[in-house]
């Protein structure tokens, strides 16, 4: 039997566990993990962590990495779901701004 690194002993064990229970018990237990901290920590904490790793990114890539892949992932919606969708779903979030808005209430 050869040594195992830490690395290739996780992998392992996660694809022992993947085979037992599933890929969606990894979402089930993410989940309850993510409501424990949250619980523990507060949600500012994913505020946090959000802002380290965006900072750690823009770093290493620089400000533009981020309209690059932003823009990468909108032609994949496009190509998904065809040159109208944004136009469509722009307009049901403006009707439902409109509904959601109160009356103005006229001055007496």
């Amino acid at each position: 039997m050869t040594d195992m690194t830490v690395k290739e002993a996780g992998k392992k064990g996660g694809k022992t566990v993947k085979e037992r229970y599933g890929p969606a018990f990894f979402s089930t237990i993410g989940k309850k993990g993510g409501r424990a901290v949250a619980t523990e920590r507060g949600p500012e904490f994913y505020a946090q962590i959000g802002k380290k790793g965006g900072d750690a990114v823009k770093e290493k890539h620089g400000p533009e990495y981020y309209a690059q892949i932003g823009r990468k992932g909108g032609y994949a919606v496009k190509e998904r779901h065809g040159p109208d969708y944004y136009s469509t779903i722009g307009k049901k979030g403006g009707e439902t701004l409109k509904r959601s808005r109160s009356p103005k209430k006229a001055d007496s």
